[in-house]
């Protein structure tokens, strides 16, 4: 998951490869940078700046930055980690096998990450991320995901592939409690 942290410090030059664009109104211009996949930051600029043709323009003020955090409760599992956290728990433990570029991966972490709450003390949750960690996913036959699996006692006991309804997730964990 993504955020954004805005601190106001000196700007940092753009690279070469970046290229400005402007807003339908013409008074906000953003630098779209290639590195950032997208991600547009608003230059400050005064009005008299705005009627020039200067190349570069004067930034200030507040830059924000996309950082990488896991704000939700759904804790990360990997290869490395996949035995001592999934294999050797006690009761339930829900697998979610995803990846940073899976559209359906996306629209079901919401749900995942809700679910982990309601049944906090109940089932322990877990996101794989398959680019980061693809031989557990093989082990276990992985083909698409976003697939979710439940494991009770070390042992795989169901797998629900696709971005599904709450409803199937629940009856699937409800079925191991």
């Amino acid at each position: 998951m993504a955020a954004f942290t805005c601190t106001s410090r000196p700007p940092v030059s753009l690279r070469s490869e970046s290229r400005i664009a402007s807003s339908p109104s013409a008074r906000r211009i953003f630098a779209v940078s290639h590195e950032s996949a997208g991600l547009r930051i608003r230059l400050s600029q005064s009005p008299a700046s705005l009627t020039s043709k200067v190349s570069r323009p004067r930034r200030r003020g507040v830059v924000c930055e996309a950082q990488e955090t896991t704000t939700d409760i759904v804790s990360i599992v990997n290869d490395t980690t996949w035995e001592s956290l999934v294999l050797k728990a006690d009761g339930p433990v829900l697998v979610d096998f995803w990846a940073p570029w899976c559209g359906p991966c996306k629209m079901i972490d919401p749900l995942v990450n809700e679910l982990a709450r309601e049944y906090t003390g109940k089932v322990k949750f877990y996101k794989l991320n398959t680019d980061d960690s693809p031989s557990t996913p093989s082990k276990y036959n992985v083909r698409s995901i976003p697939t979710i699996m439940i494991f009770v006692n070390g042992e795989k006991k169901d797998a629900i592939i696709g971005a599904v309804p709450r409803s199937t997730l629940t009856s699937s964990i409800d079925k191991f409690l």
